[in-house]
């Protein structure tokens, strides 16, 4: 199984997947959390900008994809952080792993520009980085999320959110 946790920077993919990897880890050992920026940084030729253009970011998103569909085909769960802002590969997934689920971390831009937990958002608006999920690349909002967690708020109980996750994915009864 794939878990797919989808959403803008900042609005807890990377607190909830390591809770719901660690979770699924305590009845099912072969769990792997990938994450979008851990596996960027895996492949050091990812300097600069470039990586973060548009097409930069579908590079990323074909690896993560590729990864998951790998190790899902060797019984592997996968627990993966993406922003995932194309569509397209949202709804190929859905043929592409023998099962998927898509959970989406729903908080509006203004929230997110609030917290800046790696200083993004303000850094995009002073015109020091470009290439920002939300600001001059837009986040197209999922239509077929299997799971919507309202992350408007702060994440206070990720083991509780992560037993939610893993219930309606099927894992946990």
């Amino acid at each position: 199984m794939v878990i797919w946790l989808i959403g803008m920077s900042g609005s807890g993919k990377t607190t909830l997947g390591r809770e719901v990897a660690k979770k699924s880890r305590k009845f099912a050992s072969n769990t792997v959390l990938l994450d979008g920026d851990e596996v960027r940084e895996i492949f050091t030729h990812d300097h600069g900008e470039a990586p973060y253009t548009i097409e930069g970011r579908r590079i990323n998103a074909e690896r993560l994809t590729a990864l998951c569909e790998m190790l899902d085909r060797q019984g592997i769960h996968v627990v993966c952080c993406i922003l995932s802002i194309f569509p397209e590969m949202r709804a190929g997934n859905r043929e592409r792993f023998s099962d998927y689920f898509e959970v989406f971390m729903d908080a509006p831009l203004e929230v997110l520009e609030a917290r800046d937990v790696k200083g993004l958002y303000a850094a995009a608006r002073r015109g020091q980085v470009s290439n920002v999920v939300g600001i001059d690349i837009p986040f197209a909002r999922p239509d077929r999320a299997d799971m919507v967690i309202d992350s408007s708020g702060s994440l206070e109980m990720p083991d509780e959110l992560a037993t939610q996750v893993l219930k309606a994915a099927g894992l946990l009864k």
